[in-house]
């Protein structure tokens, strides 16, 4: 007689299943690490920002150069924590198109501050401050990280078939 209980006991059988984490529970761990690394990425273009106004640069140009700034920080943050998980190309190809979505969303974010600004001066009929360009400043912001957000996941830190070994982040243990 064996010592083994009898296959049929709900008890008896432990499963080892590797099983994926689902795509959408992916997504949703990326986007939060994403937007944690552009939280601290949007406060040192804030800061970058309003130090390079009080020294005299005009809004667009200030809003160029904080965004080059924090444009570095984005880059290290999003690579090694928020999209670690994924496969990386090589650092050349990666670099150059993480620059190439950065300059986009840098021409989208100086174009919304120049475009909010003319529109509230035309509105308001007067010449507008440091709070409402900072408001400008702060939707541009929102507005391109959403579009950063999308050419990252699908373009330079793009989700490619891993090797078949399973990660142990993936491995799931059912009773």
């Amino acid at each position: 007689m064996s010592a083994s209980p009898s296959p049929a006991s709900p008890r008896s059988k432990v499963e080892t299943i590797t099983k994926p984490q689902s795509g959408i529970r992916r997504l949703i761990a990326a986007t939060w690490r994403f937007l944690a690394v552009g939280a601290l990425s949007s406060i040192i273009e804030i800061a970058s920002f309003n130090v390079l106004m009080w020294l005299g640069l005009g809004p667009v140009w200030a809003k160029v150069v904080a965004t080059a700034i924090s444009t570095v920080n984005a880059y290290f943050g999003n690579r090694q924590w928020a999209f670690s998980s994924r496969e990386h190309r090589r650092r050349g190809v990666e670099i150059a198109l993480f620059l190439g979505v950065n300059a986009v969303c840098l021409a989208l974010g100086a174009g919304l501050v120049w475009v909010g600004i003319e529109l509230t001066q035309i509105m308001l009929g007067r010449t507008v401050g440091t709070v409402v360009i900072n408001i400008i400043n702060i939707i541009s912001i929102g507005l391109t990280t959403i579009v950063r957000f999308g050419l990252y996941h699908w373009l330079v830190f793009p989700r490619r078939e891993r090797s078949p070994q399973a990660d142990p982040a993936d491995v799931e243990i059912r009773r």
